[in-house]
């Protein structure tokens, strides 16, 4: 039998379908739309953008999800009004991408939530008037936003910054997350703190601050935790073991957890583990 494809249905007549309630064609119509959006001229994804951000919530957070990248000053006015008559978190990252900075001011204590305020900052930071409210990020993110606003950091903020993050490593973490994307494993040589993920971005950034004194001692003390782990007895079983790449890097990354954790100055060993969620606006 010969397969035959339908063809497509000019774009104008799947949206009326589809905002016309009565149509029986609304579920058909928003999976067709949804299909072929990318592929569409602007005007006609405009017109979509609207009737989706006019309709319930699934449509309206796939709406908020395409204006993050297609965002146009003509949907400044509905997405206010959506904003304050539903408080919905995708809405709250369009306007935290997009939005007048004085209206960011303004609604500051509603658009903050969790890691939005981090986004916040990377908006606003470079404003001379702004201050950073410290306690509202996590090590990382408040490192990332000094950088990104060219702001300053002292020698003594910036080794506790990174000893904060090794300290959140060394306690909570998951092998297939925590280590770097760059780390390939290599049985000839020790694994170091810059190969986890979160603390190889701290000293990518702390680098880039030029706090050289920082670096330089912070490379000292992790010789010095490679070199009591490759010493070890649990390192030494572990090369005693035919396991898969895999299980060795996850073995290793644990053993070498635990000595991060002895090896913490005690200022750092107290520290609580702050997390954010991780979602991006």
């Amino acid at each position: 039998m010969k397969r035959t494809i339908p063809h497509n249905k000019p774009i104008a007549t799947v949206i009326r379908n589809y905002m016309d309630k009565k149509s029986g064609k609304v579920t058909e119509s928003r999976d067709e739309i949804r299909r072929r959006f990318y592929g569409l001229d602007w005007k006609d994804q405009k017109k979509i953008m609207n009737a989706f951000l006019d309709a319930g919530v699934s449509d309206r957070q796939w709406a908020y999800s395409r204006l993050l990248d297609l965002w146009d000053a003509s949907f400044e006015t509905k997405t206010r009004k959506l904003w304050e008559e539903h408080q919905e978190e995708r809405c709250a990252w369009v306007i935290i991408r997009h939005f007048p900075l004085a209206y960011i001011r303004e609604h500051m204590d509603e658009l903050g939530d969790g890691r939005n305020y981090y986004f916040i900052c990377r908006r606003m930071a470079t404003e001379t008037d702004f201050e950073i409210d410290r306690n509202k990020l996590d090590d990382l993110d408040y490192l990332m936003t000094l950088y990104h606003a060219d702001r300053k950091i002292e020698d003594e903020e910036a080794n506790d910054i990174l000893f904060g993050i090794i300290h959140d490593v060394s306690v909570h973490w998951w092998p297939s997350l925590a280590l770097s994307k760059n780390y390939r494993p290599d049985r000839t040589e020790m694994m170091s703190t810059v190969d986890f993920d979160k603390v190889s971005m701290a000293m990518y950034y702390t680098e880039r601050m030029r706090c050289e004194e920082v670096i330089r001692t912070f490379r000292e003390w992790d010789a010095a935790v490679q070199a009591k782990v490759s010493k070890s007895e649990e390192y030494a079983r572990l090369n005693r073991q035919p396991l898969s790449d895999q299980d060795y890097t996850s073995q290793l990354a644990d053993i070498f957890q635990k000595q991060l954790f002895l090896s913490l100055p005690e200022k750092y060993k107290k520290k609580p583990v702050k997390t954010q969620d991780q979602q991006l606006p």
